[in-house]
């Protein structure tokens, strides 16, 4: 029986990338409990390749161990404004076949900006104030809004 895929999610630190696992179902009952693959195997082991879609090959990660159905790592030391893609492969000490879950990309830090927004609003008020002086002086300066007399044949 293979094991897989897992289910994968992904949310973006500053040069980081948290990545939560949940580990695949089994097809295993007792006593009309399904039974999960920890329940089983006791120990999982899962392995996480990370590449970049810039075209850099992929490098598997340290095989580890868990005893957790849903668990989550943190992938760090990771180059900032690169998008990452992650697939995750467990198995068991009893068994080596399985199928890795689907390639998940992400930005490595889109959330881990709040600089770009403050500087972004910060812009687009500065614009405004500007925009707003400019039309102040060409009202003061009669450019528009201007009285003109009615011709006397109105009046």
């Amino acid at each position: 029986a293979y094991l897989g895929p897992p289910e994968v999610n992904m949310t973006p630190c500053l040069n980081c990338i948290n990545v939560t696992i949940k580990m695949p179902t089994s097809h295993f009952r007792e006593k009309g409990k399904q039974l999960s693959l920890i329940d089983i195997y006791k120990e999982l082991y899962y392995e996480i390749t990370l590449k970049s879609q810039d075209g850099e090959p992929g490098h598997k990660r340290p095989r580890e161990k868990t005893t957790q159905e849903v668990f989550s790592t943190v992938l760090d030391e990771l180059y900032p404004n690169r998008n990452y893609c992650v697939s995750v492969v467990v198995t068991a000490s009893l068994n080596r076949h399985s199928i890795p879950s689907p390639w998940k990309c992400v930005p490595s830090d889109t959330e881990a900006r709040p600089g770009y927004q403050v500087a972004a609003v910060a812009g687009a008020v500065c614009v405004s104030l500007i925009i707003a002086a400019a039309l102040k002086c060409m009202h003061a300066g009669g450019y528009f809004l201007q009285n003109k007399s009615l011709p006397r044949a109105l009046v």
